[in-house]
């Protein structure tokens, strides 16, 4: 049973990155249509974000009252529902209209599986899991593509996604009861996790009996106050926030990028712009065996290096060459493999750092701090794209990696410190 529920979690991942990347790689052939700038698929991304900000911060009251199962099943059911009206849409309006039940589900599936994930499974498991998310992601642009390359319009496209997800609610519901009793099981998994960190029997047991009764006494659902007031969650929330800018920012604009500065037709941006989320999925399955010798810290930093590496290829001036436009295909790629490490190793030390107790409340206010990210971010740079130039791209992302690299810096000495 417990490897059926593993199976679950990993399809479920999947199809979290699924949609993610699809309004990107279908916005060159969405906003000629529509008649609206370049720069309004940020309208609906940021739409989108604000849905999972809200989601993402009630997340950890859902899963105390109801269990993670079903907020996972939930969630998904509704995210399909949005699929399926974007399937339907005729205009920009009803595009930002179903972005807002798309958001809201989006946020509470994303803040409770990487909490469970980060509670019951290793480190290299979060990274698998993940892995599975750039599955998703990278599947989505690709039959967004093959759907326009055959002719078809890109409401069949997302039409094809709906229907994946709708598949995977119904699993989503048959498999709840495999769920039952895991989210108690929580805290003592953590403080037995602890436990056997301490460097002797003493340390061992009264790290064991603190945890515990932390536990006993904070049995309850922390204030946003309450979280942000806790040593090192200030600089965690801002890195995090760095990083899915960087990423969603990337995603999104990556197919536009390449059609506007680097020449090439839409239908063949969308299938290469998904290879920023190959790179991230081929980086998180190197990812999970990296574990095994590196800890969280030394992942981030390696992470960071292959996107600042990714940027300045895509800041060679080339100009419109076919070897401009295979120099920006290494660089997504790299940006991608770049980013493989640092989500999953940010949310797995997250009950190390704060407590299993306080995961879930601290990972939801987590995905609120990287969707706030995700909602400013792309929409910011469609501003630049529209009114100075996209070829900035590459410029805009070094300057979000810049301020990620110093929280993290930052917060590594506060804990090696002890502050």
């Amino acid at each position: 049973m417990f490897h059926l529920l593993l199976a679950i979690i990993y399809l479920s991942f999947i199809s979290l990155g699924l949609p993610d990347s699809v309004l990107g790689a279908a916005w060159p052939t969405i906003y000629p249509q529509f008649g609206v700038p370049v720069s309004y698929a940020g309208i609906v991304s940021m739409i989108i974000c604000l849905g999972t900000i809200f989601s993402s911060l009630q997340c950890d009251r859902l899963t105390f009252k109801i269990g993670t199962g079903k907020v996972t099943a939930f969630s998904v059911a509704l995210t399909a529902v949005a699929l399926c009206g974007f399937s339907i849409s005729d205009d920009f309006w009803q595009l930002c209209l179903w972005a807002i039940p798309y958001g809201l589900g989006a946020g509470c599936v994303d803040a409770a599986l990487n909490n469970y994930v980060a509670l019951h499974y290793a480190s290299r498991h979060m990274s698998w899991l993940h892995c599975m998310w750039g599955v998703g992601a990278a599947t989505g642009p690709y039959i967004m593509s093959w759907v326009l390359m055959g002719g078809q319009t890109w409401n069949t496209g997302y039409r094809v996604i709906s229907m994946m997800q709708l598949v995977l609610t119904a699993v989503l519901f048959v498999s709840l009861p495999l769920w039952k009793g895991r989210d108690r099981d929580t805290i003592s998994e953590s403080s037995e996790r602890k436990v056997t960190q301490g460097s002797s029997l003493e340390e061992a047991s009264s790290a064991g009996k603190n945890i515990v009764s932390e536990a006993k006494s904070e049995n309850r659902v922390l204030t946003l106050g309450q979280i942000v007031r806790i040593s090192g969650v200030k600089e965690i929330l801002l890195m995090f926030l760095c990083y899915c800018a960087l990423e969603s920012t990337t995603g999104l604009w990556a197919s536009s990028y390449l059609v506007l500065q680097r020449g090439l037709d839409a239908e063949t941006a969308a299938s290469w712009g998904s290879l920023f989320y190959v790179g991230i999925t081929v980086g998180r399955a190197l990812n999970g065996f990296l574990t095994l010798r590196w800890n969280d810290d030394q992942l981030i930093r390696l992470g960071q290096m292959g996107i600042l590496l990714g940027t300045l290829i895509l800041l060679v001036p080339l100009g419109l060459t076919s070897m401009a436009q295979n120099a920006a295909l290494v660089g997504f790629v790299l940006v991608g493999v770049g980013c493989a490490p640092i989500y999953p190793s940010i949310i797995h030390s997250t009950p190390d750092h704060f407590g299993a107790e306080r995961s879930q409340a601290i990972i939801g206010v987590q995905m609120a701090s990287a969707y706030v990210g995700s909602c400013l971010m792309p929409p910011i740079f469609g501003l630049i794209a529209n009114h100075i130039s996209a070829g900035l791209l590459p410029v805009f992302l070094l300057v979000i990696l810049s301020l990620m690299i110093l929280m993290h810096e930052k917060l590594c000495r506060m804990e090696l410190h002890g502050e």
